[in-house]
């Protein structure tokens, strides 16, 4: 590298670095211009969101449309993990377990009153696999009790049921719904009316992961208790996406990942035991007899990075900078954008209710004879467009189309130009 090239590359450096921490600010000073004004007024506001996507470094020579799977954490998180990770690694001994893991408390504080309860009902995990199965497994079941879910749930978490059926002789019952579902009191009633005196245990989703339909919890959860029945509620796709509280689920048991709508470092996430039930419940790995009323001990999984869990913190800041209900607004908005664009076209279906209440960010496209994972696979291929093929067999199949707050108008309007000529071309290109 010649004298010229050198400080070419570094000035160029030096501007991009610059320009990255400003950022920050820059967002910081979009928040409050927008200070008092409506939710959904914001959600169309351009300038504002600019300075939101600055705050991330992702790859925009393509576009995602799955950030359901898992989300990119703005910079000052990632910066924030890389911190800690540098630190711990000075003498991991001592800075992990003496400086670093006292921060958790931190992190659990913050959960909390964004959740809305007490610490001591808040564990942090890596995932809300890790959290649900903490209480999947360690829920004391007898031979021929029934537990009730659909078939839309989480295979992972279905996949956990079945095998306690095998190990314990428990039965799983997978109800069926359309797709959307006619109204809430249809997924109420669904559930009422599947309850037998061997029912001990309803796990639902709080939004589910393929069409991103919303279910009204707190109903559900209040009808369940009145017959002595617990409530599972798998939140992996709510938190962060649209605002609640613990209060609006009423739920005994809620699991969640923080790396999908939280923004959080990947790897992240939070379970909620109702304090009255964390004793009842054995972890998933062993904990000391001393820890049983006490919620950390489902953090007892041996020696593992305090950087990501310590980085959390900023992501709830980063979360409450913008605002819950902005961001779902946001999502709503963006989701109706390439949605109105294909409604109308041949052999197109919307699977996703239109009502706010029953859906967020998530959509769901399925197009009549069209292969979802050929589909997807073309738009990679062809388009550097990143979806999520779902097929339901003998039901739907389609494309989850999940953007962000980093996402950007061009990129939802390429991705319905692209499929608006798939769609009258009537197949997916050769």
């Amino acid at each position: 590298m010649n004298r010229r090239s050198f400080f070419t590359s570094a000035a160029g450096t030096f501007v991009a670095a610059a320009f990255q921490r400003d950022s920050i600010a820059r967002a910081q000073s979009a928040v409050a211009s927008v200070s008092g004004r409506p939710a959904d007024t914001v959600a169309r506001d351009e300038d504002f969101w600019m300075n939101i996507r600055h705050a991330f470094t992702v790859d925009r020579n393509m576009v995602n449309l799955n950030n359901g799977g898992v989300s990119p954490a703005p910079k000052i998180v990632m910066d924030t993990e890389v911190r800690y990770l540098e630190m711990e690694n000075l003498s991991p001994s001592y800075y992990m377990w003496n400086v670093l893991d006292p921060g958790i408390e931190t992190v659990r504080r913050r959960l909390a009153r964004m959740f809305g309860c007490d610490p001591e009902e808040i564990a942090i995990t890596r995932n809300a696999s890790e959290s649900l199965e903490n209480v999947q497994m360690g829920m004391r079941l007898e031979r021929g009790d029934e537990v009730l879910t659909t078939n839309q749930d989480y295979p992972r978490m279905i996949a956990c049921w079945q095998q306690r059926e095998r190990r314990d002789g428990i039965v799983l019952r997978q109800l069926k719904f359309p797709v959307p579902p006619p109204s809430m009191d249809y997924l109420v009633k669904l559930f009422e009316d599947a309850i037998t005196p061997r029912t001990k245990v309803i796990h639902i989703c709080h939004v589910t992961n393929r069409t991103g339909q919303i279910f009204p919890v707190k109903r559900i959860c209040r009808m369940a208790r009145a017959r002595g029945i617990e409530t599972v509620v798998d939140g992996a796709h709510a938190f962060g996406q649209f605002p609640f509280r613990q209060e609006d689920l009423d739920c005994d048991y809620y699991g969640t990942s923080l790396h999908k709508w939280v923004l959080a470092p990947i790897g992240t996430g939070m379970l909620y035991v109702k304090k009255s039930k964390v004793e009842k419940i054995w972890p998933l790995m062993a904990a000391p007899p001393e820890m049983n009323a006490n919620i950390r001990k489902f953090e007892e999984i041996g020696t593992h990075p305090a950087s990501q869990r310590n980085a959390i913190t900023e992501a709830i800041n980063f979360h409450e900078s913008i605002g819950a209900e902005r961001k779902a607004e946001r999502f709503r908005y963006l989701r109706k954008r390439w949605a109105n664009q294909l409604r109308d076209l041949p052999g197109v279906k919307i699977l996703n209710s239109e009502d706010p209440e029953q859906c967020c960010g998530i959509g769901f496209l399925s197009i009549d004879g069209f292969d979802a994972p050929k589909l997807q696979n073309y738009l990679w291929t062809k388009h550097r467009i990143w979806t999520t093929a779902i097929v339901t067999p003998d039901e739907y199949q389609g494309l989850r189309i999940t953007p962000n707050v980093y996402t950007t108008l061009e990129e939802i309007d390429t991705f319905a130009e692209v499929m608006t000529k798939i769609i009258q071309a009537g197949s997916i290109p050769a």
